[in-house]
């Protein structure tokens, strides 16, 4: 039997309440998991390299749409893994637009960290840099939901890679009233990352928002810089 009929006969025991919750077992090996070669419901666990290279990209979006539905946190991390995939291996542009389309469609179910740190970067970051489509994270970051700016902030991070930091100031300044500390943790992290970029940037824009930073934004941000600037900032505040 081919690694893709093994999995499409796994992604039936969804259908099955109480066997839902073990569905993620079948992707994942350690503690107390099912491992390559055991048997799940019937089913030989593959290795999973294997399943990424020759299922995911091949899977169907209808099949991820119920796992990102799903109650279960892995059922979701697991879809957004596929997901990654499909968006990766293809070359097909139309395919990654339908993937993307796909994305911003389910966002409702893209409401935790993990799930928004292992999808957002790879999908939309990368979609949105390489087609200037930075309007789709602009939207995203003035959205009353939180989840949709923590998209836009993990979408940024590309731009980081590529050495472009002026979307990230740009939402980083937009959030520093933000009324919730996950935020402010986040724009800590966008701010440590585009540091160890270009320390330079980093500095310049502390030098103007600093005072103004919510502390767990301000302790992120300075948190890969030299002891003694560390300490500057940080007096700064007193």
């Amino acid at each position: 039997m081919s690694i893709v009929k093994e999995i499409q006969e796994a992604l039936a025991v969804l259908s099955i309440p109480e066997k839902a919750e073990f569905f993620p077992r079948f992707f994942k090996t350690g503690k107390g998991e099912y491992g390559e070669g055991d048997l799940f419901l019937g089913v030989k666990v593959p290795d999973q390299r294997s399943v990424a290279k020759e299922y995911y990209p091949k899977i169907n979006l209808e099949e991820l749409s119920t796992l990102l539905s799903s109650k279960y946190h892995e059922h979701r991390l697991t879809a957004l893994f596929m997901l990654i995939s499909k968006f990766e291996k293809t070359k097909d542009k139309a395919v990654k637009e339908e993937v993307v389309a796909f994305y911003l469609n389910h966002l409702s179910h893209v409401n935790n960290w993990d799930l928004v740190d292992s999808s957002c970067y790879k999908i939309l970051g990368r979609y949105s840099f390489e087609n200037q489509k930075e309007n789709l994270l602009r939207e995203l970051s003035e959205s009353e939901e939180m989840w949709h700016k923590r998209v836009a902030v993990v979408g940024t991070m590309h731009y980081i890679k590529k050495g472009s930091f002026d979307l990230t100031k740009e939402f980083v300044t937009r959030n520093l009233k933000h009324s919730h500390d996950l935020m402010h943790k986040a724009n800590g992290w966008l701010l440590r990352e585009m540091g160890n970029k270009n320390e330079g940037e980093l500095i310049s824009y502390l030098n103007q928002y600093y005072k103004e930073m919510p502390r767990t934004c301000l302790r992120y941000a300075i948190e890969k810089l030299d002891e003694d600037l560390r300490q500057d900032y940080l007096k700064g505040r007193i």
